[in-house]
């Protein structure tokens, strides 16, 4: 029988489906939040056969729905008494501003709000499993700055920008985890994964696709891109670096905005307040 259990999003593709393969094979107990469930459950199925793992389940959660999110919490909550790992892994970059069914801006919401909520509402269980909670940043955290009075962007929107913003947010979230819960047990962990050949930004026009063509022949496989989250998943004698970003499965240095205290703080007051009206039974 598995005796880790491990939550991930966006895993049906890139490093999200290679780290859900290398913990398959470790004999994890995979829950799989996935917004397509149909793609999830091939996921599923190609995990049981290349691995051998049957302890692999498919759970339908919608970043960008809050609703969504808040269900998946429930379906979690009913099903398991403890979760050793969460990977917030899911991301996206948007060409254009869009905004989700509850109004946020779709990049903020995807990156960073979502996994906000699920982890909030997972707190009990991750608690219970003295958990690792994983933050899949980039190193394109150094080109965004807190837009506070503007996170939503109504005042212009730019991708890189708001992408930026969003992987900025990821640390934040993991440096405000590890000081509000090293008490309880969770340590918190960011990650640059690399530039990684995956289908991410396969949308984007401009200037963002025009980079990203430019980096290609620089990327890393999602294998290989996968590693550090794997790493942080299951190495041992971790809880010392908890808070910390990593890069090459070793502690790197993030921007120097990054370690802004009154930021950061501020991030998690106002993500609190956008969430609240969503989530059922919502634990401050």
């Amino acid at each position: 029988m598995p005796v880790t259990t491990t939550i991930i999003t966006g895993a049906t593709s890139g490093i999200g489906e290679q780290t859900a393969l290398a913990l398959a094979k470790k004999d994890h107990a995979l829950y799989l939040l996935v917004r397509n469930t149909e793609k999830g459950f091939q996921l599923k199925h190609k995990l049981e056969a290349e691995t051998g793992n049957q302890h692999i389940f498919v759970v339908q959660c919608d970043l960008a729905d809050m609703q969504s999110v808040n269900d998946a919490a429930e379906e979690l909550k009913a099903k398991l008494f403890a979760i050793n790992v969460l990977i917030n892994n899911a991301g996206g970059i948007f060409n254009e501003r869009e905004l989700t069914k509850n109004g946020f801006e779709m990049t903020f919401a995807v990156n960073h709000l979502g996994h906000f909520l699920l982890t909030k509402l997972l707190m009990p269980l991750l608690e219970k499993g003295h958990a690792r909670i994983i933050n899949v940043s980039s190193d394109a955290h150094k080109a965004g700055k807190p837009a506070f009075d503007d996170l939503q962007a109504v005042q212009g929107y730019s991708s890189i920008k708001a992408y930026g913003m969003a992987k900025l947010f990821n640390i934040y979230f993991t440096k405000s985890l590890t000081e509000k819960y090293a008490d309880k047990g969770i340590t918190a962990f960011a990650l640059h994964p690399g530039i990684v050949n995956t289908g991410f930004g396969a949308g984007t026009s401009g200037l963002v696709k025009a980079l990203l063509w430019l980096a290609r022949p620089f990327m890393i496989s999602a294998e290989k891109g996968a590693q550090t989250s794997v790493y942080l998943a299951t190495a041992s004698k971790l809880d010392k670096l908890s808070g910390q970003y990593f890069i090459k499965q070793k502690v790197a240095q993030p921007a120097q905005l990054a370690n802004d205290e009154a930021a950061r703080n501020r991030l998690w007051e106002i993500s609190e307040q956008l969430v609240r009206p969503f989530s059922n039974n919502y634990l401050s």
